[in-house]
């Protein structure tokens, strides 16, 4: 802190009183604190202390100021060893003048410290919404003023909605995003995209609501091929290396499939385990691809896809999560600032139930990574 900040100013005069105000008498942190807590409300010697901080002091509140004032305006406040406040009755009218004065000059200075701090609280919330808005502006979810945005989900199949309440329109109680099947991520996705793009008209729809202006607007695809059609179609179109096998493809099991650097086929599959004869989900693979849109070569098209619900949230908040966002798009600069089109595979862990989101700078987060040049 600078030594002209006007809290340094402020402990710097408490302190001079306390050790050199009245000549050959220093007065202990102790003895302070004892006479100002006689008015009724105890004062600590670290709480005396923290007002004479060198490095970071704190303003004493202003219903201790006159107390202060009157302590320091005689002598008579220390009796030996003992401290304590003298009332006005028994202050001298020289006394008085002096409690006036020092009551004057340190809630000056009380005034000038606390709009010191507010100022330093203003300066601290703009720096932060500054670094807010940077983020939000420099992240591949941020597009170009009043450009268009639709987020694109499956639903839920017909058997599955049936199994659940509140899905029928008819219902008083009918919730529509009760019906798509990725929520959490539709949720997270549209929030971020919104705060990103103000000026922006965001969308979500449901595959089998889509409409020809929402293909040519910027295209984000949440969930996997078994539900959403519009993945998989964009996924043929983009011949991206990466496919998706679902369950009825593989009995196996579902998983991602990328090639070696020989060009050999790999699996990459999510761990499952058992726990009290359920099946628990450890971790998700998940993909994330980006580029230029096959329906409009001013647009783009993203891809959030897990093999479970889990790994598509996970792909969501690789950049919306505001303690990994700026690092993740780091690394994507870093390695496909010049694409017209790349992906990656990434684990998703999932600790206790709760999706943790990919650090893609971390070893082994990263799976597979491939890129096409503009």
């Amino acid at each position: 802190m600078n030594s002209q900040d006007p809290r340094q100013v402020l402990a710097r005069r408490l302190r001079a009183l306390r050790e050199d105000h009245w000549p050959g008498v220093k007065v202990k942190q102790a003895q302070l604190a004892a006479a100002l807590g006689s008015s009724g409300k105890p004062v600590s010697v670290p709480l005396i202390s923290s007002w004479e901080s060198r490095n970071n002091p704190q303003v004493p509140p202003a219903s201790r100021i006159p107390d202060i004032a009157t302590f320091f305006a005689t002598p008579r406040s220390l009796d030996g060893n003992a401290a304590r406040l003298l009332t006005p009755d028994e202050m001298t009218a020289q006394e008085r003048v002096a409690m006036e004065k020092l009551l004057d000059e340190l809630t000056r200075l009380r005034g000038e410290a606390l709009d010191a701090g507010a100022a330093q609280s203003l300066a601290a919330v703009s720096g932060t919404r500054q670094e807010l808005a940077q983020s939000l502006s420099s992240g591949l979810y941020r597009f170009r003023a009043g450009q268009n945005v639709t987020i694109v989900c499956a639903q839920l199949p017909q058997d599955m909605q049936k199994r659940m309440p509140y899905t029928d329109p008819s219902d008083p109680d009918f919730i529509e995003l009760y019906r798509y099947s990725d929520p959490d991520a539709l949720l997270e996705l549209f929030g971020h995209l919104r705060a990103a793009n103000p000026t922006s008209r965001v969308e979500f729809r449901a595959v089998d609501q889509l409409a020809a202006d929402d293909y040519t607007a910027h295209l984000v695809l949440v969930g996997g091929v078994d539900w959403n059609v519009a993945t998989s179609s964009v996924l043929d179109r983009l011949h991206l290396p990466v496919k998706q096998v679902s369950w009825l493809d593989d009995p196996s099991g579902a998983h991602f499939e990328a090639p070696d650097k020989d060009g050999h086929p790999i699996s990459h599959r999510p761990q499952l385990d058992e726990l009290d004869g359920r099946t628990i989900l450890r971790e998700d693979v998940a993909l994330f691809a980006r580029a230029v849109s096959p329906f409009n070569k001013r647009r783009f098209v993203t891809i959030c896809n897990g093999m479970y619900g889990r790994g598509t949230y996970g792909a969501v908040r690789a950049l919306t999560d505001e303690r990994f966002r700026d690092s993740n798009m780091e690394y994507i600069q870093g390695r496909f600032a010049n694409s017209e089109a790349f992906c990656l595979l990434t684990r998703v862990t999932v600790e206790n139930g709760v999706t943790l989101t990919p650090d893609w700078t971390m070893p082994d987060t990263v799976l597979f990574e491939w890129s096409r040049s503009q």
